[in-house]
């Protein structure tokens, strides 16, 4: 068996298809992995031995491989070993995948962060590195000011020894990855040939893009095709903006329209204007060269296109108070900035606000509530997401012209 040297949490499908996927090229490294609720993920993988099919689906046959990274699994609420793997001297790598939500103060990220440093500074187990996977943009910066802040409160010695000893390290991840549904379980197993409880789908394509300091080693991730680099911003840049934008637009507009999944959507002559629209605004605010955006671009439309990644509209839409922020705000300030009109965006923000009134996906977003309190007026919800926007009375009637019928058609 693979010996403990990273420790993750946040043990869904999305780490299992990426940072699980590329440490799979490294035989010396294993994870350690923790879910952020559920138990009951961690009760089926531990059955397995850690074991699990990963499906990648292409366009017409899938590829099923048999994934043996993660070592052990546990339930987030097992908080004493928790502190103890990670203040084992073995482990030099602590990864998250968790939603945005679970950064803001006083979050999840901040909480167990802090919480398994403290005992690792007590065990005196040297230096490790610490890598957010999640949508956000400098998301090591992030993860960073949130462990600084909570720490520096609760120990400044213990703060002191976190910016002596642990490194931040910031990626770009990119693999779609819906969710596994029980007719995928039940293929899986026929397919396989044993009753795998915990497969995971994906697509072909993969990228994970890093940079930053890993004070006590790293697996050869690289192996897998990730690469290393001294900024991520433009590529984290185009990745937000570009796809995790063009979901958002999907998932709201898309629905609105009756689609259910991103194939569906992107089907229909009038979401792929409004999608080429959007990256057309987007684009602008990529610094990538040119052809680079283009090629990312036809890409991501195949992508999206795949008939057999069924990438459901309501699970993009999830969340949305905590993405319209990181993936549509930017573009809108920007353009603005240029004095320019951007549509393909307030196409976005308004589909959104339509979504809290009740169009298309049903709201699952804990932060929703003072947004949808707010949803009758354009400007009062800018007032919340983009203060600063929140006087711009062009922009407010342009997104109040493209809401209702508007966005439907």
């Amino acid at each position: 068996m693979r010996p403990v040297r990273v420790v993750h949490l946040g043990l869904g499908g999305f780490f299992r298809a990426h940072q699980a996927w590329y440490t799979g090229f490294d035989e010396e490294w294993g994870i350690a992995a923790f879910t952020g609720r559920s138990a009951a993920l961690a009760e089926d993988l531990t059955r397995q031995q850690g074991r699990y099919t990963l499906v990648v689906r292409g366009p017409s046959t899938d590829d099923l491989q048999v994934q043996t990274s993660v070592v052990a699994a546990h339930p987030g609420s097992d908080a004493t070993t928790w502190r103890a793997l990670v203040a084992d001297p073995a482990v030099a790598v602590l990864t998250i995948t968790m939603t945005e939500a679970a950064y803001a103060s006083g979050g999840v990220v901040a909480d167990r962060l802090v919480t398994g440093l403290s005992a690792r500074r007590l065990a005196g187990s040297g230096p490790i590195a610490v890598v957010s996977c999640d949508n956000l943009p400098g998301n090591g910066e992030v993860t960073a000011h949130a462990v600084h802040e909570l720490a520096a409160r609760l120990d400044p010695a213990l703060d002191e020894w976190i910016t002596a000893n642990v490194s931040f390290v910031t990626t770009m991840v990119d693999r779609i990855t819906p969710r596994t549904t029980p007719a995928d379980i039940r293929d899986v197993a026929e397919a396989g040939g044993w009753p795998d409880a915990a497969p995971v789908i994906t697509e072909p394509y993969t990228e994970w893009i890093l940079s930053g300091e890993f004070p006590a080693g790293r697996p050869a991730w690289e192996r897998g095709g990730a690469r290393f680099v001294d900024d991520v911003v433009p590529h984290e840049t185009r990745k937000l903006l570009l796809l995790n934008g063009g979901h958002s637009l999907l998932a709201y507009a898309g629905s609105a329209l009756g689609h259910e999944t991103v194939a569906a959507a992107v089907a229909d002559p009038t979401c792929r204007a409004w999608l080429d629209q959007w990256w057309d605004e987007a684009c602008r605010h990529v610094p990538l060269p040119a052809d680079e955006l283009t090629a990312y671009r036809a890409a991501l439309m195949d992508r999206f296109a795949n008939p057999r990644i069924r990438h459901t509209l309501a699970q993009i839409a999830a969340d949305g108070s905590q993405k319209m922020r990181i993936r549509v705000v930017p573009v809108l300030r920007g353009e603005r900035a240029a004095d320019r009109m951007p549509v393909g965006a307030a196409r976005v923000l308004a589909a959104w606000i339509d979504h809290l009134r009740g169009a298309g996906a049903p709201v699952t977003d804990a932060g929703a509530g003072p947004y949808a309190e707010r949803a009758h007026s354009v400007g009062e919800v800018l007032a919340l997401l983009a203060p600063d926007l929140a006087g711009d009375t062009d922009l407010i009637a342009a997104t109040e012209a493209l809401s209702g019928s508007e966005v439907r058609r």
